[in-house]
């Protein structure tokens, strides 16, 4: 299936997302709000993809919902105003969809940002389970310097993954929360010096990951998840359950002996 917000890439069970508009800073535009959950939702039941990359092309990654498509989208002004927030709510649930199909994806998702991520931008890589960037990369949540609330997700997700005082400091600012520092607070995992050792750094995580047993690093995604949004009890709760009724022998004899071997094991894709 051929996208027209990003191009889509499969390759030793690595799912490359790259963002393809950056002569419009890769605006996240009309088309992009159905094709993004639609491509999560394709990856999620193609047993080949282990793990996905989200990229993007040119100078930043990206600048944000299109101002055009978002003005497009308002209601019109001559009816009901109870009706038309209806509407409003209705349409934001349908943006954010795609983000929640980012954050439960059955596979990893590791983001991989360059230059400015703004806005929407911030949404979208929040929900990815880990961040990378290049030195020139930096965040910025662009709704309130445009008079409004951030309601894709990142007051929600963002403060689960940086101190409190910094999260409401860039909340309430708007400023730019750059690579460096974002490294140094925990959002940002790894920073390194330009785009193309960004793209192969991530790269060489990915493959990693893609290298493990794929119902493992599944598992550990959906623990991690119910850990984030439960306390330690139903999370231990959780795992004693998950790991009785999913621990796959085979795959554990494989890890084993290829440890002991010092060899790679070779585990079988997810149904």
């Amino acid at each position: 299936m051929d996208y027209t917000s990003f191009t889509l890439e499969i390759t030793d069970h690595i799912a490359i997302i790259t963002l393809s508009n950056p002569q419009k800073a890769n605006a996240l535009g009309e088309g992009f709000w159905t094709e993004c959950r639609e491509v999560f939702e394709r990856i999620n039941e193609d047993p080949d993809v282990r793990v996905v990359v989200v990229a993007s092309s040119g100078k930043h990654f990206t600048s944000g919902i299109d101002l055009g498509y978002l003005q497009s989208s308002m209601p019109p002004e001559n009816v009901d105003p109870a009706r038309a927030m209806d509407k409003m709510r209705r349409h934001l649930k349908f943006l954010q969809a795609p983000f929640e199909a980012i954050d439960k994806c059955r596979v990893p998702v590791l983001a991989a940002i360059q230059g400015g991520c703004f806005g929407a931008g911030v949404d979208m890589v929040s929900a990815c389970d880990i961040r990378y960037a290049s030195a020139d990369a930096f965040f910025i949540i662009q709704e309130i310097n445009i008079g409004m609330v951030a309601d894709l997700g990142t007051m929600q997700r963002m403060p689960r993954q940086i101190p409190d005082g910094l999260m409401r400091e860039l909340a309430y600012t708007g400023r730019k929360y750059l690579a460096g520092e974002a490294m140094n607070t925990g959002y940002v995992t790894h920073v390194t010096p330009d785009h193309d050792a960004l793209l192969a750094h991530v790269m060489t995580v990915a493959a990693r990951i893609a290298g493990q047993s794929p119902l493992a690093i599944s598992g550990s995604k959906e623990i991690l998840n119910h850990t984030r949004d439960h306390n330690v009890a139903d999370g231990l709760e959780y795992i004693a359950a998950w790991n009785a009724g999913m621990l796959s022998k085979e795959d554990v004899v494989k890890g084993a002996v290829a440890a002991l071997s010092k060899s790679k094991a070779e585990f079988d894709d997810l149904l």
